[in-house]
């Protein structure tokens, strides 16, 4: 599925679900390996991951590296102002509310996290985006914002939690411009009714080495299975 705008705007794109889960895949166990707790462990076939439970923070933790979409909206700071440094916004997740902005306080006067949990999870979020831009860079790409999600998941002696980093991360949740020409690779081409969304999707796993130049993925839609061509062009 696509969705946007809290539901609002939905469809089904054939293929869609297959590179999400193969790049989600390649990123996760890339902040694995740098150390970065991460619900993942492994992925199970096209569409399906094992991950950890873990008990989910009802808050969406925004890192923007440049303005864009609803920032832009709200301060009428130009597309494309690249930021001083990372800025991380916080909003509540309730889709009925539209995901309001809330601030440090609203998050510490409701409990819907204690103070030493955000400044833990805003010190990995930032980790995460040096790590993420340096990878994206690599390849050409502009990582411009991103949503992470965060859970308490219990260790392994089951005695005490820790928090985990319990999100996909892909072009469904980041903003990803092609660093010479701008062009978006991410849902904002479904957002913005720009087409071409698999093709977007498409160009980033092929960057980042997850997708062969030519493939065949066979996908299973209810049922129905459908064969899917792949090339770069």
């Amino acid at each position: 599925d696509a969705t946007a705008f809290n539901n609002l705007k939905k469809t089904n794109i054939d293929g869609k679900g297959a590179l999400n889960n193969k790049i989600s895949e390649h990123i996760l166990s890339h902040l694995n390996h740098c150390g970065i707790k991460t619900h993942f462990i492994k992925r199970i076939n096209m569409r399906e991951q094992l991950i950890k439970k873990a008990e989910i923070f009802p808050i969406e933790f925004i890192v923007r590296n440049i303005s864009t979409g609803s920032l832009s909206k709200r301060l009428g700071i130009p597309e494309g102002t690249v930021l001083e440094k990372p800025l991380l916004e916080y909003c509540l997740k309730d889709d009925e509310l539209n995901d309001p902005l809330i601030s440090k306080e609203h998050i510490y006067t409701f409990n819907w996290a204690k103070e030493e949990e955000i400044n833990e999870i805003d010190k990995i979020s930032l980790r995460i985006n040096d790590i993420l831009t340096g990878m994206f860079r690599v390849i050409e790409i502009k990582l411009v914002d991103f949503k992470l999600e965060f859970g308490k998941s219990w260790n392994k002696d089951k005695k005490d939690t820790q928090i985990i980093l319990a999100d996909e991360i892909s072009p469904d949740t980041c903003r990803l411009w092609d660093l010479k020409t701008e062009k978006k690779l991410d849902k904002d081409r479904f957002r913005n009714d720009l087409g071409n969304i698999i093709e977007g999707y498409q160009e980033v796993a092929r960057r980042l080495g997850v997708m062969p130049v030519e493939s065949n993925i066979k996908e299973v839609n209810f049922g129905k299975t459908t064969s899917i061509k792949f090339k770069n062009k």
